[in-house]
């Protein structure tokens, strides 16, 4: 099947609040047919980045876990989410923003990261690439006991598992987060811990 071809038409700008919401309508045509229009509503916060933390020794995994409003308002009782450590780019390059990101909200500076692979977490609706990465920690990397920047109102718990115990929440129900089911399987297929 060869690829439609596909026309913007018009962006309508329908929200600015936090991130930018736009409507978008666009002409698309397969080969050898009319072309349809079709409406859309686009999020656009920017692209993130993810890492799941692991000590190869210990064995354990470094996790975090906040208020989520959107799980909250459909289905999680009380809108906290385990998850590995994540942030938005901020104009940085994603091992920059891994960095950064880590120290603020585990307090461990580390500074090598391998990238797993980057995804559209929800390519239906929001433009979001997520750079996914794996790294190591040590005890000597702790600078801090991180929970978020108070500037982004963040209020993040810092959690240890077993990799064992983390890899039983996602059967269990205790961690629903894409990004971090994600990883933690990364690090179950390729023996990382």
């Amino acid at each position: 099947m060869k690829n439609p071809e596909i026309k913007i038409t018009e962006t309508s700008l329908l929200s600015d609040n936090w991130y930018i919401l736009n409507k978008v309508t666009f002409s698309y045509q397969k080969e050898n047919e009319a072309p349809q229009t079709h409406t859309r509503e686009v999020y656009d916060r920017g692209n993130g980045a993810g890492i799941l933390l692991y000590n190869s020794t210990k064995k354990t995994v470094i996790l975090t876990r906040q208020f989520r409003l959107p799980s909250f308002l459909n289905g999680n009782k009380t809108g906290m989410m385990i998850e590995v450590c994540a942030g938005l780019l901020d104009k940085d390059n994603p091992e920059t923003a891994i960095i950064r990101e880590t120290e603020e909200e585990t307090g461990y500076r580390i500074s090598k990261v391998q990238k797993v692979f980057e995804t559209y977490m929800s390519p239906g609706a929001v433009t979001e690439i997520l750079y996914l990465f794996v790294g190591e920690y040590n005890e000597s990397m702790k600078v801090s006991e991180g929970g978020g920047l108070d500037s982004e109102q963040e209020n993040i718990e810092v959690l240890e598992y077993t990799f064992d115990e983390a890899y039983a929440m996602i059967e269990s129900g205790e961690i629903s987060d894409a990004k971090t089911i994600l990883l933690l399987q990364h690090a179950k297929i390729k023996g990382l811990i």
